[in-house]
Parts: structure tokens; C-alpha cells; sequence
């Protein structure tokens, strides 16, 4: 005969809970099992019927040690009598005379059917068939039970609804009131990665442990299992790590090499190689969810990027360890995958800009890109500094292209450096010294670019004047350039100073505005310009009680503030408006206010309003710009607040400043010249040296009309500060000058929308970003000589036969687009939407809708002055049977066309030579 089976003592309670409700007073039960601990008695207590009865298990080899049990047990039993005797043992039911069985419970031994008390546990009428044969699992779920017992489980106890159960006990893998477990790979290593979760695996007797490795192996896939034997040597946290790793060994040319490493790392958890492929894959797909989460929006990001981040730099940690990262350096997943990269974009800085730029496509393709979108970032800056410094060295041929050009190119030089400035977030030596090699040399560039601009200047300067500018648009004349034309026919600009803003701070600002809220306008160019942002010359030297004192009074002046609020009232007096100027405290609210009432009070009338702001300027004193080069609108004292204002009053904004500043970026401070005459930072009077000029004439407003001005941008006369203005450097006499309306209907005439895709310099953008759009020139028709009927005038608008036509030329050529014409009230003409289909098609399918609204009129001659409703009227005439040929996308911002649906809805089958169509007749 062999051994009985044992039991615990869960299923003894369980047995007693059920047999002795129906006892007549029995106190003693047999039961035909082995107890668990062998040889140990056990005294607990079990709650039958609403009452607790005390019960004393023996555990007995033979009939002798029964009675004895028994006889002991009658002797010292209380005088109630509800302590009852359970007896487990090897002694077989014959053998176990009627004298004993006579005072036992259905007088003789009781079977311990694990099957039916897991069923009434779960309060269920049935159990799926399969659990009969899993004593692992009936005995774990009488052994795990929780204090609140199983939750019901409806009429069947299915075997995933037990295991999902037995889970959660065991292992807090989700919750035991719940059957909504979605057990998949994700669950499992997140899991692996709780405190005490793989420990309590671990402790699992090994029937158990195998029994849920099973079920979890069909349920989650191949990855459990080695997972779980990490888990069973209390490895569980460097599940996803070693994962990882496996995943880049195994994705390595040297993948053979380092299997010895790897399978020395996983020690007795690896039964095969060939389960590390499945384990590895289904660790990449959930670190990629992972990385997914840690790039979204929301409070949980960081958590999520430290989460990422713990387990990659441990799987480089782990690597290491095993020498086990120079074969896996090029991984697109671990941390020093990304730094290799880094590193050898880096190395490739001196170079021409064809590697470079593969190098940093390599590092932006690598999974960890977004997440160190600093870094990211800070590497694209300095490949865009590689183009620039690749492309044929800029020429100053006069100080009105200067300025104009440091506004729409140097300036954008200035700002990379600035970004470079603050270093690289990895902390990485190479890295840090290719940057600053790369400075160095963007800086050699611009000094010679501003000891170029200054001898303009000083030649410039000796008969410049605001009636003879020579070409270049002062800054006395900003009001009168930018400003009057939005106060045209009752409109009520505001005037927005920001002291002390140079270009590469410009540039930042109005990037960073909402274009769905604001779109920036500029004066239609002259014949041979482009459209581009207006950009002043600064009074001499280019300080505030110079340079803003002009501005504000629209002539050349100097003075405070008491001056600019006389001469701004004065010069808005001559064109029949009135007008207030705020300076700092007047604008600013009182406690529980945003704005002071009087600046609202003003915005809400008729009348032009002027504010100054002093952030930019007061910064160079207090050292902020040494810290960091980056400027947002919220960096700028009520900014986004004026800016708000300004929209909701229907008002127009002008954006300018009254000189730039140069930044300190040497260790020591730049060099500090004790020269004779020193008046400011950056002016004094006295004979030229080594960096400086001299100028004189009607645009030197200080000192007698003549002073020695620095063009370098590390010469400083006085103390130490953040940056420095008053000198002859372009970043110093530059005035940027931009002009926003709230509304495209607040264009004014003569002026035109300016694309975002038309702000930025060529070598700033990346290879895969829209190139800018040229607008018409100023002596160009705005609208057709005369105006034919709809169906003659889209008939002369098809472009011209003679050589292969473009793709929007044959477009509007084909059938489908004629028919569709003809139910879209007020459509483009031919002409208007062939261009925007190339301009889309040259930018790579995404434009703006002002750049989309620019190639109309660069085709046409004629403005369309609402980009967005231009837009929209394209989607009708383009999208047939609802298929989004063209779409706006991305909350209106961005005008996004599908070539492949292009291409099939209206070209095939439309020959590329116009000679080559049919004749209709």
C-alpha cells in the first residue's frame, strides 16, 4: 500500500468547517491522510457555525499511538466538550478498531477531497475539470486563501479565473476581488521589478513555482519562464536589464563571441539560447511602451523616464561588468549605445557637413533621442553650426545688408552658440571639448564677420542720417516704419520695447508664439529682395538713453523716461492719435492683478499704447544670461500676459527693441581694457585700439559726436557682468523689429503675411524641413488685370504646354480635379493651387498655412490674406470622396498633403507634356 497523501493544515480546517456542523457530538476525527509536518502535533482554533472550537492535531504511524492520542485528549479536554482531536497518520482504515471509530466523526476515517473544499471555498458548483488532475494548484489555493476568503466565483471555477486568484495572493499580481488581470508581458516585468514580488516566488515550494511558470508561459508567451527563474534566484530586478542586454548581444555581429559572457550573466535561469530570442523580443517591445510613456505629456512622465532610464543604465552596468560593451556599442536601445553615438557625431565636428549630418540621423534614430531631447537638441545646434561654417563666409557689403543679415542668419549663429555655451547634459569630456573647439570656431567667424560690419559702420556713420539712411531702416524711423502703418484706418497697436533684446533673443521669442494666435507680417520686399523680418540700426553708441529715447520719440533724442513719454505722445500726436506709454511699475498690477487697471483702461480704448520692458537688459547686470542663453516669453516680465491682453483688444503688436547686447562667454570675463575715456561698458572717447573703432557723425549722439566703439565681443571697459551694450558689434547695433496681428484681417496694405517656414535660415533647417517660400515683389500686380468669367479664367490659369510639367500642374490638368472645380464655390485658380501642390510636394508634404498661403500668391500676384480659410478651401477641392489628399493637421498649424492619394486621385493616367493630352475637340 502506498503513501497516503499529505495535507495541510488549510484543508484540515476546511474539512472540519464542512464535516462538523453535522457531528452528533463527535470530538474526534480521523483523517485518511499524512499530515504535512510530519511528527508535529498542531493546536489552532476553527470558527464552525458562528463559534470557534479549539482543535489539537496529532500526526500517527499506529494504532497504538491513536489510542493513546484519544485517551489523553478525553482525559484533559475541557468540561464543554467543543475541543475536538484530529488524527492524521499512515494507519490504514481497517486496522483502526470499532472502539475508536465508534466516537469518530462518520465513524471512520474521512477522505480529504482537495477538489470539492476548493470548490465550496470559492463559493462555486463546479470546477473545471482540468484542476482535478493539479494537486499544485488545489493545494496552494487551500494553503493561500486570503483572510476574506476567495471571491465567488460563479457557478464554474474555471482554471484561469483559480490562477489569477492564486496570483494575487501568492504574488501580489494584481487583485484577488478582481478578474479584470490583463497578464501580459508588461504586467510580468513591471512585476519583476516590485520590491518584495519575485521574493515571495521565490519562496514558493517548487511544485508551485513550476505549476504557475506553466500557466504563465501560455498566458504571457516564451518570456516567462526565464524571467520566472530569475525571479525563483531573487534576481527578479535585473530581469528587464539582462533583457536588454540579450537583446543587443543578440543583435550584435560578435553575438557568438560574447555567448559564454552572457550565459555566465544568467547563470542557471538560461536553459537554451534559443529561449533567449523570444525572452529578449518581448523586453524590447515593453521598454519601447516603456520609452512611448516617458516621451507623452502628463505627470507621470518623469516617473516613467526614471523607470526607463534605472533599467537601460543597469543593463550598461551589467554589460560592463561582463566586458561585454565594446560588442554592443552600436545598440539602438542602451544608454552607451546613445553615447557611442553622440560621441562619434562629435568626432566628426571639424568635418564636412555630409557625415556629420548621417551622424546625427544615426543619433536621432536611436530609442533613447527623445529622452535625452536635451542633448539631442544641443548636438542638431551644433551640426547647424557645421552647415553655416561649411557655407561660403558671409559678406558685409554694407551696413543695412549687415543688420538685416544678422538678424535672419548670424543672429540664428549667435543663438546655437548660446545653446552650445551651456554644455552637454551627459557631462561627456569629448563631447564638452568638440563643442567648445566648435565655438571657438563660430566665434572666429563672427568676429570677422563684425570687424567687417564696424568699418561700414564707421564710414556709414560719418553722413548717415534719418533723410539720407542709405538703404538702412533706423531706429527713430521704427515707429514710423512698423508701427504707423497698423494704426492705418483706426487701428490700435501696442508697442512692445523689450530693452536690451539682440537677435538670437528675437528670434526665440517669436518662435516660440502660438501661430494659431498671431501671425507675423512684414512690408511686401522690394524687386531682388526676399521676404524677411525688419531689422534696424541702433543710435551710437547703443545704449538705452540713446538708442530707446529715439525709438520712443520717432527722431533722434536722448533722455529718460519723461523724454520717450513727450516724444512717444508727440510723435502719435502728428498722425492725429493719442497715445500712453508704460514703463516698468506702470504697467504692472497691483496685488490680486495681472496688469494695472490703467494699462487696461488704455488697451480697451482707441488709443495707441506704448510698453517698456526691462527684463532682457536688467538681466545682464544680475548675471542670468551667464547662466543660460535661452530665452521663452514666459522669461520676460508680463510678456505673455501684455501678449494676451493685446489679443483679446484686437490689437496689433510691434515686438522691438532699442540695441542688442554681446554675452559674456569667457572664463575670466573677456578682457578688460583700462583705456583712457571710458564712459560705458562698451564706448569711451579717446584714439582706437586693437578691436575698436572710431565713429563720428550724425548717428553718434553722445560726447561731441565722436567715440571709440569695441567691435570685439570680449573687450569690456568696466566691471564683470552678465553682457555687456554700447559697442559697434552686430549683435549690439542690430534692432529687431517684429510685427504681429491677431487677425489676417489686420493686414495692412502693402504688407504681407510672413511664413514660418521664412524666419529661419537655410542651414538652420534640417534636411527634411519645408525650405522657405518667396513672395512676390513689391512691383508685382496684386490681382489680374482683369477679371474673366470662372470657367475662362481656370482654363487660362493651366500652365503653358512645353516641356514636362510639374505634378500640381498636372493635377489641376486632370479630369477628376475639373469636375470637382465645379462644385466648390470660389475656388483658387489653377494656377494658385498648382503651386502650393509643388511647394507642398519641394517641402516634403508639410507647410504651413501661410507658406501654403505664400505660394498662391507668389504664382498669382494675388494676397490671400486668411491662410486658413484658404486652406480649408483646398481640403474641398482636393479631397473627392472624402479620401485627405490635403488635411490641416495639428490644430490648424501645419497644411499636410498624402502624395501617394495625390498621385492616385488625380494623375494617373495625365501625361507629364500637355502636348501629349488629348485634344478635347
Amino acid at each position: 500500500m502506498g503513501a497516503r497523501p499529505a495535507v495541510g493544515r488549510r484543508a484540515v480546517e476546511a474539512l472540519l468547517q464542512t464535516e462538523l456542523p453535522c457531528a452528533r457530538g463527535q470530538r474526534l476525527v480521523l483523517v485518511d491522510a499524512s499530515y504535512e509536518d510530519r511528527g508535529q502535533d498542531a493546536e489552532f482554533t476553527v470558527r464552525v457555525d458562528g463559534q470557534n472550537r479549539r482543535v489539537r492535531l496529532t500526526d500517527q504511524d499506529s494504532l497504538l499511538g491513536i489510542t493513546a492520542a484519544w485517551a489523553q485528549h478525553r482525559a484533559t479536554a475541557d468540561p464543554d466538550g467543543d475541543s475536538v482531536l484530529v488524527v492524521t497518520g499512515q494507519v490504514p482504515a481497517d486496522q483502526i478498531g470499532w472502539d475508536l471509530r465508534a466516537h469518530a466523526v462518520r465513524h471512520h476515517p474521512l477522505a480529504v477531497d482537495r477538489a470539492e473544499i476548493v470548490k465550496q471555498l470559492f463559493g462555486a458548483s463546479d470546477l473545471d475539470t482540468r484542476m482535478a488532475a493539479e494537486r499544485w494548484l488545489l493545494d496552494a489555493l487551500l494553503e493561500a486563501e486570503p483572510l476574506d476568503g476567495w471571491p465567488r466565483a460563479g457557478a464554474v471555477l474555471t482554471r484561469d479565473h483559480a490562477v489569477r486568484a492564486l496570483l494575487a495572493a501568492r504574488l501580489g499580481l494584481g487583485d484577488t476581488t478582481s478578474d479584470s488581470l490583463d497578464l501580459d508581458a508588461d504586467t510580468l516585468f513591471a512585476w519583476s521589478r516590485t520590491p518584495g514580488g519575485p521574493a515571495r516566488f521565490a519562496a514558493l515550494g517548487r511544485a508551485e513555482r513550476e505549476g504557475i511558470g506553466t500557466w504563465l508561459a501560455q498566458a504571457v508567451g516564451p518570456a516567462a519562464p526565464i524571467l520566472l527563474a530569475l525571479a525563483a534566484e531573487d534576481r527578479g530586478a535585473d530581469t528587464l536589464p539582462l533583457a536588454v542586454l540579450a537583446s543587443a548581444v543578440l543583435s550584435s555581429p560578435s553575438a557568438e563571441a560574447a555567448g559564454f559572457a552572457l550565459g555566465t550573466l544568467f547563470g542557471s535561469a538560461l536553459s537554451s539560447f534559443e529561449a533567449l530570442r523570444p525572452f529578449a523580443d518581448a523586453a524590447t517591445g515593453v521598454l519601447t511602451r516603456w520609452i512611448a510613456q516617458a516621451e507623452g505629456s502628463g505627470p507621470q512622465r518623469a516617473e516613467a523616464r526614471d523607470r526607463v532610464l534605472d533599467v537601460l543604465e543597469r543593463a550598461d552596468r551589467l554589460a560592463a561588468e561582463a566586458r561585454l560593451d565594446p560588442m554592443i556599442s552600436a545598440d539602438r536601445l542602451l544608454p552607451s549605445g546613445y553615447r557611442a553615438r553622440l560621441r562619434h557625431l562629435v568626432t566628426l565636428l571639424d568635418g564636412p557637413v555630409g557625415p556629420v549630418e548621417a551622424a546625427l540621423r544615426d543619433l536621432a534614430a536611436h530609442q533613447l533621442a527623445a529622452l535625452h531631447a536635451d542633448s539631442t537638441e544641443t548636438a542638431r545646434t551644433a551640426v547647424r553650426l557645421v552647415r553655416w561654417l561649411r557655407a561660403p563666409e558671409p559678406q558685409v557689403v554694407s551696413v543695412a545688408q549687415g543688420v538685416r543679415d544678422h538678424l535672419s542668419s548670424s543672429g540664428w549663429a549667435d543663438l546655437a552658440v548660446g545653446i552650445l555655451v551651456e554644455g552637454d547634459t551627459s557631462l561627456d569630456p569629448v563631447v564638452s571639448d568638440a563643442y567648445q573647439r566648435l565655438i571657438g570656431a563660430v566665434r572666429e567667424r563672427r568676429s570677422r564677420l563684425d570687424e567687417t560690419f564696424a568699418q561700414r559702420l564707421a564710414l556709414w556713420t560719418e553722413t548717415a542720417s534719418q533723410q539720407a539712411p542709405h538703404g538702412a531702416l533706423l531706429i527713430e524711423d521704427v515707429l514710423a516704419e512698423a508701427a504707423a502703418p497698423l494704426a492705418r484706418d483706426g487701428g490700435r497697436p501696442l508697442i512692445l520695447v523689450l530693452d536690451g533684446m539682440s537677435a538670437d533673443v528675437a528670434v526665440q521669442l517669436a518662435g516660440a508664439l502660438d501661430r494659431r494666435a498671431w501671425t507675423e507680417v512684414v512690408p511686401r520686399p522690394r524687386p531682388a529682395e526676399t521676404v524677411a523680418r525688419q531689422a534696424a540700426v541702433s543710435m551710437l553708441p547703443s545704449i538705452t538713453t540713446v538708442s530707446r529715447t529715439s525709438l520712443l520719440c520717432g527722431q533722434a533724442a536722448d533722455g529718460g523716461q519723461d523724454k520717450e513719454r513727450a516724444g512717444f505722445a508727440a510723435f502719435w500726436k502728428k498722425r492725429h492719435r493719442q497715445a500712453h506709454l508704460f514703463h516698468k511699475g506702470g504697467y504692472e498690477g497691483p496685488p490680486g492683478h495681472r496688469l494695472s487697471p490703467e494699462l487696461l483702461q488704455a488697451l480697451a480704448s482707441e488709443d495707441v499704447v506704448g510698453v517698456v520692458i526691462n527684463t532682457i537688459d536688467d538681466a545682464l547686470a544680475d548675471g542670468r544670461e551667464a547662466a543660460r542663453g535661452r530665452w521663452t516669453p514666459d522669461d520676460i516680465g508680463k510678456l505673455r500676459d501684455l501678449l494676451n491682453a493685446a489679443r483679446d483688444y484686437g490689437r496689433s503688436v510691434v515686438l522691438a527693441s532699442d540695441h542688442g547686447h554681446v554675452l559674456d562667454r569667457t572664463p575670466r570675463g573677456g578682457r578688460l581694457d583700462r583705456a583712457e575715456g571710458v564712459r560705458g561698458a562698451r564706448w569711451r572717447i579717446g584714439t582706437p585700439g586693437d578691436g575698436e573703432i572710431e565713429v563720428a557723425g550724425p548717428r553718434v549722439r553722445a560726447a561731441g559726436g565722436r567715440i571709440v566703439l569695441p567691435w570685439r565681443d570680449d573687450l569690456r571697459y568696466t566691471a564683470r557682468q552678465a553682457g555687456y551694450h554700447g559697442g559697434a558689434a552686430l549683435a549690439e547695433v542690430t534692432v529687431p523689429v517684429i510685427t504681429l496681428v491677431p487677425s489676417t484681417d489686420l493686414i495692412p496694405s502693402g504688407w504681407t503675411l510672413l511664413p514660418a517656414e521664412s524666419t529661419a535660415p537655410g542651414w538652420w533647417r534640417d534636411g527634411n524641413e519645408a525650405l522657405p517660400v518667396a513672395l512676390p515683389a513689391a512691383d508685382e500686380p496684386t490681382a489680374p488685370a482683369a477679371e474673366a468669367p470662372p470657367r475662362e479664367r481656370a482654363e487660362r490659369d493651366v500652365p503653358a504646354a512645353g516641356g514636362a510639367e510639374t505634378l500640381g500642374g498636372r493635377a489641376v490638368r486632370s479630369a477628376p480635379y475639373r469636375a470637382q472645380r465645379e462644385f466648390v464655390r470660389l475656388a483658387p485658380s489653377d494656377k494658385a493651387v498648382a503651386a502650393v501642390l509643388d511647394a507642398l510636394l519641394t517641402a516634403g508634404g508639410k507647410l504651413s498655412p501661410g507658406a501654403v498661403a505664400a505660394a498662391a500668391q507668389t504664382a498669382t500676384g494675388k494676397s490671400q490674406r486668411n491662410p486658413e480659410r484658404f486652406a480649408t478651401v483646398l481640403e474641398r477641392l482636393l479631397n473627392i470622396d472624402g479620401y485627405p489628399v490635403l488635411q490641416l493637421v495639428e490644430s490648424g498649424r501645419t497644411v499636410q498633403l498624402d502624395r501617394a492619394l495625390l498621385e492616385q486621385q488625380f494623375l494617373e493616367g495625365v501625361p507629364e507634356h500637355p502636348a501629349e493630352a488629348e485634344d478635347p475637340a
